[in-house]
């Protein structure tokens, strides 16, 4: 089984905290784990910011608290000490990046080269709007458009080229907001350019654990039999920051995709 979402971005880069990571995937009968970073942690990426950060005084708030912290060599130096060990699960290593279409091109300058297993692509902001950090944030907003520009994004980041995955594709949805119209045709579009592009699709709990009353656990139904129709692989995964929450419901998740 893998997990194949976990943030180590809560303890510092030392080879015991990874280990914390590691005890808790045997724990949990993991055969692999893939962890990563948020980009907005490194100085780096900092630049590709500004806009929601002025969008939004929560969201400046936010990010003046964690963004930009870490180097991203010293990222770069944690992975290889990490891979000089040995362990008893697989490890793999990346970084998950907040899609902005006008940043691709320092997406990929940041990033190409650099000895990552694998990128994550991620949606967390809309025309500036951070849709995922509070329900408050959402009042007196057009739901219809959001969610239309949040697919087309997430199109975008698909055909970009840059990306192995798409993060939890439908996070859009995580304090209960529903469009309109029905989804179908966009559950589509997203599922025949991930195909095009061969990108996985992040079944993710994360969510869930978040917003339980409203979140569902991992991918919609309607959403995931498409991604299969289309030969989308899913990759299970927990979302953790924190070492006990690694594995979470990944067997639930294997079977609700089983099941579709």
């Amino acid at each position: 089984m893998i997990d194949g979402h976990i943030h180590i971005e809560r303890g510092e880069y030392t080879l015991d905290w990874i280990n914390q990571f590691v005890r808790r995937a045997v724990e949990m009968n993991l055969d692999e784990i893939w962890l990563l970073e948020h980009n907005f942690r490194f100085e780096e990426f900092v630049p590709m910011y500004d806009s929601v950060c002025a969008k939004s005084d929560f969201v400046n708030a936010w990010f003046h608290r964690v963004g930009g912290v870490k180097k991203l060599d010293d990222y770069l130096r944690l992975i290889e000490k990490v891979r000089d060990e040995k362990w008893p699960v697989r490890i793999k290593f990346g970084l998950e990046v907040c899609y902005f279409k006008d940043f691709e091109d320092l997406t990929v300058k940041l990033t190409q080269g650099k000895g990552f297993d694998f990128l994550l692509g991620s949606i967390h902001f809309v025309n500036d709007f951070a849709f995922d950090h509070t329900a408050e944030l959402w009042a007196g907003l057009d739901v219809d458009k959001i969610f239309q520009s949040y697919f087309e994004d997430s199109v975008s980041l698909a055909k970009s080229g840059i990306f192995d995955g798409i993060g939890h594709p439908d996070s859009i949805k995580l304090f209960g907001h529903k469009p309109s119209f029905a989804l179908t045709e966009y559950y589509e579009n997203l599922a025949t350019s991930l195909a095009e592009s061969n990108m996985y699709a992040d079944e993710n709990s994360g969510v869930f654990r978040r917003c339980s009353d409203t979140a569902s656990i991992g991918i919609d139904a309607e959403f995931l039999k498409i991604l299969k129709k289309h030969n989308v692989r899913i990759v299970t995964s927990s979302d953790a920051h924190r070492p006990e929450d690694v594995g979470d419901k990944i067997r639930e998740m294997e079977q609700l995709v089983a099941a579709c």
